[in-house]
């Protein structure tokens, strides 16, 4: 089965140091940041998801959305959530450890993109 989002080794590592730090916690993708390459990591409440975001899949255990219109965007695209030095300057939980989320895709198949289409279908 297909993912929309996934995360790397070093991105699950940082989200389980989160959640042993804070809690639960979420991502949010918006158009607005970082050339729309950094997915925030937020604490329930810090952020109101509603009708104008797209939820793609969880990443350790905690859910994933995007800006309906950057998923316009980038919905042909798998993003994948990795971790790189820094503070990124973004508004982002993981800030204080030295690290930030940083997105990266690949372009998906069209095998892929059959899946993902007959699993809406369902």
């Amino acid at each position: 089965m297909v993912s929309r989002v996934i995360a790397t080794e070093a991105a699950l590592e940082l989200i389980e140091l989160l959640k042993k730090k804070h809690g639960p916690v979420f991502f949010h993708q918006s158009g607005g940041c970082c050339d729309n390459s950094a997915a925030n990591c937020y604490l329930p409440g810090e952020l109101t998801i509603g009708s104008g975001d797209v939820y793609l899949g969880d990443i350790g255990g905690c859910p994933f959305y995007m800006g309906k219109s950057q998923y316009e965007y980038w919905k042909h695209t798998q993003l994948i959530i990795d971790v790189i030095d820094g503070f990124g300057g973004t508004f982002s939980l993981e800030g204080p450890e030295g690290k930030a989320f940083h997105t990266r895709s690949r372009v998906f198949s069209a095998e892929e993109l059959g899946e993902l289409s007959r699993m809406i279908d369902e």
